[in-house]
Formats: structure tokens, sequence, C-alpha cells
């Protein structure tokens, strides 16, 4: 299936998190939800009031925080991500 995000969305391939700091496999329903993924694909940006397009500060590659509970998942050719508000995304890591 093919995307295209629209608006002021990203989507993120979220990062898996499946051991703990000292090594301890967790099963998947014990697991916390992680927060840090990589953009995969990026809106057009936010329509501002006067019809003009102001870009998003964010672009495919960059590894973000976002919002533990935002987003909506979707599958794409059995791969997980997540689509999420730009205003959800709360860093950029450099």
């Amino acid at each position: 299936m093919a995307l295209k995000i629209l608006g002021n969305r990203v989507m993120v391939k979220v990062a898996e998190a499946q051991t703990t700091e000292g090594g301890i496999h967790l099963p998947e329903s014990a697991q916390e939800k992680p927060q840090r993924g990589t953009i995969v694909a990026v809106g057009e940006g936010r329509r501002l009031e006067d019809g003009s397009l102001q870009p998003l500060e964010i672009e495919e590659g960059d590894e973000v925080i976002f919002a533990k509970y935002g987003g909506t998942e979707i599958e794409d050719e059995s791969e997980e991500y997540l689509i999420l508000d730009a205003d959800q995304i709360y860093a950029v890591l450099t």
C-alpha cells in the first residue's frame, strides 16, 4: 500500500524496546510503549489562515521523541508505523 501523509502529520517507524537495561527480555504485553522513532514520511505542512503553507521543522530520517499515547497505529507491508500530528513530536535527537 502506498501512503501519502497529508497536512501537518508525520509517519514514524517506532523504535523497538525488547530488553531491560539489565538485559532481561520482556514479553510484548509487559513492555512500555516506546516514545522514540524515526520519521519515514512527512506531510506538506500547516496551512495558515492567510492560505500560505508553513513547512514542518522535521524531515525524513530524523530520530524523534513523541507523545507516549499519541497517534494512530497502522501496518504497511508487515511493518508497523505511527501517524502523528507534528505537534505531538517533542524533540529531534541530534
